[in-house]
């Protein structure tokens, strides 16, 4: 179910971006500080737990989202893609995943929820990485990956606009999303490493 199957349909979108961003003489990791600063912005969004902030919130993850693509596609375009860059967006994505599901879990206030929902996260992410420090090359694969979640955080981020009552067991659509990225997002990280572990 990842998205990231597609990222060459995505290079293909970047040009004006890419183009954009250039003429603004924008660096690439300027462009990563940007995409950070509106994931921050959109966990603020999601923490007041409002819902025409809801709707602006989802906008800025999926903001934030292409500007991680944004980032890259520049450094290649500028010619100064580097170990340092690479290491800059890594971090500050992480940073993004960790402020966006704190912003929903303190908005409908489900903090264990949020616990297992952030460590799922890191978790699948840190496997992605360390695969590729093994050697293997960076793994993007899984159930799901960074793509997947921030598509699905903006499309709950505009249904909890629309409808924010409770749907199951208590849970409303926010609640939902965290279990998913609790459950699905520890799975992807043991999946992620079966499959590292064999390629070993």
């Amino acid at each position: 179910m990842t998205l990231d199957q597609y990222r060459s349909v995505a290079d293909r979108l970047l040009g004006p971006w890419v183009s954009a961003a250039d003429r603004l003489g924008l660096s690439p990791d300027q462009v990563s500080v940007i995409a950070f600063l509106l994931a921050v912005a959109a966990a603020g969004a999601f923490a007041a737990g409002s819902s025409p902030l809801y709707a602006a919130g989802a906008l800025l993850v999926l903001l934030n989202g292409w500007l991680d693509v944004v980032d890259g596609a520049l450094a290649r375009h500028q010619g100064v893609a580097s170990d340092g860059g690479d290491f800059l967006d890594h971090v500050l994505d992480r940073y993004a995943d960790v402020a966006i599901i704190a912003g929903f879990t303190a908005g409908v206030e489900a903090y264990a929820l949020g616990f297992a929902a952030v460590t799922g996260v890191l978790l699948t992410s840190y496997l992605g990485t360390q695969i590729q420090a093994v050697g293997i090359g960076r793994e993007y694969g899984g159930l799901l990956g960074r793509a997947d979640r921030l598509a699905l955080a903006g499309i709950v981020g505009v249904a909890a606009a629309v409808y924010a009552a409770p749907i199951v067991a208590g849970l409303n659509v926010v609640g939902l999303l965290l279990a998913l990225f609790a459950v699905v997002g520890h799975l992807t990280a043991v999946q992620r490493f079966l499959g590292a572990w064999r390629d070993l």
